[in-house]
Formats: C-alpha cells, structure tokens, sequence
C-alpha cells in the first residue's frame, strides 16, 4: 500500500508539472505570438570592381573612411590611356585641312558664280572651262563634306579614349564608409573581380518574415515602433513600412516585410537584430 500510494502521489506531482509547463509554453506564445524578429541591413551594401584589367597603382581611401559620391577610391595603371587620349585630341583639334578645304570651296563657288554670269552674257568663257571649274568646284565641296564626317568619327574616338582612362579610376557610387579592401597596390585587377565593399547606413531597413495570416494588419507607410538588439546604442528607433512582399514563401507561408530606419548618426548598425510588435495599435502612426 505504502509503495502504490507513492506511485500515484509522485503521477499527480508529474501530472501537475506537465500541466503548468504547457500553460506557461500556451500564455507565452499568446503574449509573443504577434513579436518577429529580423535583421538591419544597411541601405547599400555595393562591392566595387573595374570594367577592365589592370595594374592597381593606388588605394586612395583608408579602410573605414567615411566618403562622398564621386570620390576616387583606387587608380589603375592608365599610362597608355592617357598617351592615347592625347594622341586623339591632338588629332580632332587638328583642324588645318578643313579650314584650307572650306576657304577652297568658298572660292570655287564664287568662281563658278561668276563665270556662270559671264557665260549667260558674254559667252566669253568657253563651255569647257565653265566644266572645268564645276568639277573642280564638286570635288572641292564633295573632300569638304568628308572632312567633317571625319572630325564626327575623330569626337566619337577621343570620348572613347576618354571613357577608357576614366573606367581605370573607381569611384564611390554613392556616400558610404570603406568597410573591406580587397586588394593591394601592385595587385593585378582582373574585369568584374571585386575590389572593396562601401556600405551606406545613413539608412538601414530591418526585414523580418511574418505569417501570411497576419501580414494583412500592417499598412505600406505606416510608422512602427523597432526594439533592437540588447547593447546597441540606440535600444529603440521608428522606422516606416516601405516594402510589403506581394508573395509568401510557399514552403513557409512568410511573407517578407521592410521597416525603413534613419540612421543618419550612424547609431545603428547593421547586422544587429531587430524586434516588432505586429498588433501593437499603439506603435501605429
């Protein structure tokens, strides 16, 4: 007797645990069923590379500098660009032959003019010579007319040495800070390996994956309150609906949302988590 009634004492104690365990587990996920979790990710996150090959001669820029659209960040080798490039300006700003051709053919007109009118009404001037002077006149403006075609071409050739020497300087795309160099003065760059990584995070976006069900109560635009990441330097920011996905996933039925956060004191970082309430009216704006 003794035994039995211990068995069934230490039944009810289990029974009585097992119970409570699965109350706590049901009122916890009732409180925290409407909380997702995501990650920040900056606003730009560019790895740059070269459009073509060549000799990596100089690294502007510091690991971690903070720098502006358009700043050069790393120089190729463009020696013989810059030799080229002045090989063809010198060419299209040579200019001595169609000047000479345009004052030529100028002349031969008026010559042709002039000799039309003493034909008409003297007809001193043999037909011949009257000929002579049209042919010349045609060849004159026809060479004339081929002159400036070449100076078009010669304009098209020296943007495209131009372009040229500027794809061999890379520059920042937009403002961000250096967070990786990939290569070092003297390194050999090959066309589309990458050569450093700028991030911007004056503006990050935390995505979080939520439920199908549930995605139906946000609004694109709408302000929501974002609890990020214990030790960050801001413990709390608000961000705006920018992004509601059109598709779940159909595995797991989330549906992908982006909460838009300004950062321009660079107090968030991106890579930290981020927390929000998805039911909570008050955080709505």
């Amino acid at each position: 007797m003794p035994n039995r009634f211990k068995v069934k004492t230490t039944c009810r104690r289990f029974y009585r645990n097992a119970l409570a365990v699965l109350w706590i587990s049901l009122f916890s996920a009732s409180v925290y069923a409407d909380v997702f979790v995501g990650l920040v990710y900056p606003k730009h996150e560019i790895t740059l590379s070269a459009g073509v090959g060549g000799l990596l001669t100089k690294q502007l820029v510091g690991l971690g500098e903070r720098v502006t659209m358009g700043k050069p960040l790393l120089q190729l080798d463009e020696r013989l660009q810059a030799i080229e490039t002045e090989r063809r300006r010198v060419i299209l700003e040579d200019k001595s032959e169609l000047s000479s051709t345009r004052d030529k053919t100028r002349i031969l007109e008026m010559m042709l003019n002039d000799s039309k009118a003493v034909y008409a009404a003297t007809a001193s001037i043999s037909k011949e010579e009257l000929l002579r002077l049209e042919s010349e006149y045609l060849s004159s403006a026809g060479r004339l007319e081929q002159l400036i075609a070449e100076k078009r071409r010669e304009q098209l050739d020296y943007e495209f040495a131009k372009r040229e020497q500027i794809q061999r300087s890379i520059t920042a795309p937009v403002n961000g800070i250096i967070t990786r160099v990939l290569l070092k003065p003297g390194e050999w760059a090959k066309p589309g390996d990458p050569l450093l990584i700028l991030v911007d995070a004056s503006t990050v976006i935390l995505k979080v994956a939520v439920p199908h069900g549930i995605v139906n109560h946000l609004k694109l635009g709408s302000s929501r309150e974002v609890e990020l990441e214990i030790g960050s330097l801001t413990p709390r920011a608000t961000g705006r609906i920018t992004f509601i996905s059109p598709v779940a996933d159909p595995t797991s039925g989330l549906v992908e949302v982006e909460i838009t956060i300004g950062n321009s004191a660079g107090n968030i970082r991106p890579g930290v988590k981020g927390t929000i309430n998805i039911l909570d009216t008050e955080k709505l704006r």
